[in-house]
């Protein structure tokens, strides 16, 4: 069955460079001249467009990839990503997530039933849960989307052309305004106006001479052994 399946879609103009190690279900429908790697599993209702490349060991399922998207490595499920966008390596796009065109969900970046409109990025290390992220926004490294207090979820919604500093904790419920900043290390639990800078992280305080009143370094490596 592996076999004919692989067969029909190979006639059909999709290139599987290694139809041994690919494995497709019937219901999945790919268009022409896209390219399938090794180890990929393809299941349910997914439909993947026009010339795009699925990297191996990826796992799709139930999910719309819409032409010319890259999908590295990751997961995919229940969710629909648009034409030109990048995800992986190593992405967890789970159930309910919308991902529009030209965005890019990069390494070790989880999606949660959230949108990603035209143009957003997450490049690496950043976990988006029941979101709403504008178009052409900027996610640093290590953004989170702190959706859940222990009892309910919350939305969190960032507006268009937004940029979200490094290490930034949204606390839901709260809203960014369109071309908002946000200082990287911030953890922002109130609202940030449009075109504001958001800055919520404790002053820099240095103590000078702090190491003169401590042992002397090698007395301290002792302590520690």
């Amino acid at each position: 069955m592996r076999k004919r399946i692989n067969k029909r879609l190979m006639d059909e103009g999709v290139i599987l460079i290694d139809p041994k190690n690919t494995y497709i279900d019937d219901t999945v429908r790919i268009g022409a001249d896209s390219v399938v790697y090794p180890g990929c599993i393809l299941q349910g209702e997914t439909v993947i467009g026009e010339r795009c490349v699925i990297g191996m060991n990826s796992r799709i399922k139930d999910a719309v990839i819409h032409d010319e998207a890259d999908v590295e490595s990751s997961t995919i499920l229940k969710s629909e990503v648009g034409s030109r966008t990048h995800v992986g390596p190593y992405a967890y796009i789970r159930p309910g997530s919308l991902i529009g065109e030209d965005c890019k969900v990069g390494d070790f970046v989880e999606v949660k039933n959230s949108v990603m409109k035209d143009g957003a990025k997450a490049s690496h290390l950043t976990y988006i849960g029941d979101a709403e992220v504008g178009a052409r926004v900027n996610l640093g490294c290590g953004t989170v989307f702190v959706n859940y207090d222990g009892l309910n979820k919350s939305k969190t919604v960032v507006g268009d052309d937004c940029f979200i500093g490094c290490n930034t904790n949204l606390v839901a419920p709260v809203t960014v305004g369109d071309g908002a900043f946000i200082a990287a290390g911030s953890t922002i639990t109130e609202d940030v106006p449009g075109e504001a800078l958001g800055i919520a992280r404790a002053r820099q305080v240095n103590k000078e001479g702090y190491a003169e009143k401590l042992p002397p370094a090698e007395k301290r490596k002792k302590n520690k052994q």
